[in-house]
């Protein structure tokens, strides 16, 4: 089913219109299966527009990622650090797909990546909106053997390496937003989760997942409950998926070797440059209530210093979050 979507998109990837009965032909399957593959994708913000008499369209163009366009626009080096590549149609969340990987024997190195995901997550159990064929949905399995208290500011480092990504692809605007968050005007770009699973060698594995807007379709707009932009938007001018995906790959597996072997120390500095929260008065969300103050960036441990009437407290990112107040 899924590789037969991913089929399908590729014959109307050319934006001309083509007959059900030619397209079933050519998957090898009925007229009306067709028509549900077709209504599968319009449910996912895939515009396609069924016209009677002359069969189906996309309204623009959908470019599907490719494993060796990817690895083409990747450095040699940063292509060998990788162990496997899963490109996917469609996953519940590439972070529970490379979760699994790990407890059935994944190494250090593997990633995935996939057009759809059907329960994408962020932060606290938030959803991830994925709309097909759209964004970059992209998950990296490491293995650590330090401590798990020493991966705590693993995600401040993985921020900054987003931040550098897009800014290679001419974002230069875009900030961080504490703790992991990309950012345009206040506006959501990228976000990052991370999830753990031990190992009986007493190390960890680290999922890191992030999401990065590239093509957000208008269709999803009233599933996003906070100001978001895209890539596109950003930059006022079309992307190629698998460009980003190469670089933001490439980029990840760059700077979290650096994190294993030289913890936050490289990364601080800035982060601290491009803090989207900086001196700005903000609302923490923490168990048991909410937090007033002004952000004064971070400490070399990547914890938040909130000023409170003169009073400096630290926070770790953990059950907190964190707004611009108003």
């Amino acid at each position: 089913m899924a590789s037969l979507r991913g089929q399908l998109l590729q014959l109307l990837a050319d934006g001309r219109f083509h007959s059900g009965a030619r397209l079933g032909h050519v998957l090898g399957i009925s007229r009306s299966a067709v028509w549900k593959h077709v209504h599968f994708l319009q449910q996912r913000q895939v515009d396609i527009h069924a016209v009677r008499g002359r069969g189906y369209r996309l309204a623009q163009p959908v470019e599907l990622l490719s494993r060796s366009i990817i690895i083409k626009n990747m450095s040699a080096e940063a292509s060998a650090s990788l162990a496997q590549l899963y490109l996917l149609t469609e996953v519940d969340s590439t972070n529970r797909f490379l979760l699994a990987r790990a407890r059935d024997g994944g190494v250090s190195g593997e990633a995935c990546l996939a057009e759809y995901q059907s329960a994408g997550l962020g932060r606290q159990g938030r959803s991830w909106v994925s709309p097909f064929a759209g964004n970059i949905y992209l998950s990296l399995l490491w293995h650590f053997t330090c401590g798990a208290e020493s991966l705590g500011s693993l995600g401040l480092a993985v921020g900054v390496s987003l931040l550098r990504a897009v800014r290679s692809l001419g974002a230069t605007r875009v900030h961080l937003k504490w703790p992991n968050d990309l950012v345009y005007e206040d506006k959501k770009l990228a976000g990052i989760l991370l999830e753990m699973s031990s190992d009986s060698r007493g190390g960890h594995f680290i999922v890191i997942g992030a999401g990065v807007n590239v093509r957000m379709p208008a269709s999803a707009c009233g599933e996003i409950d906070q100001p978001w932009t895209d890539l596109e938007q950003v930059l006022g001018s079309s992307l190629s998926r698998n460009r980003v995906a190469a670089v933001v790959l490439q980029q990840l597996v760059t700077d979290v070797a650096h994190f294993q072997s030289d913890g936050l120390r490289p990364f601080v500095d800035e982060w601290r440059r491009f803090d989207n929260l900086l001196d700005r008065p903000v609302a923490l969300s923490v168990p048991g209530g909410t937090v007033n103050g002004v952000a004064r960036g971070i400490d070399e441990y990547g914890a938040l210093r909130i000023d409170h009437d003169g009073r400096i407290r630290r926070y770790l990112a953990g059950d907190v979050t964190v707004r611009v107040s108003r």
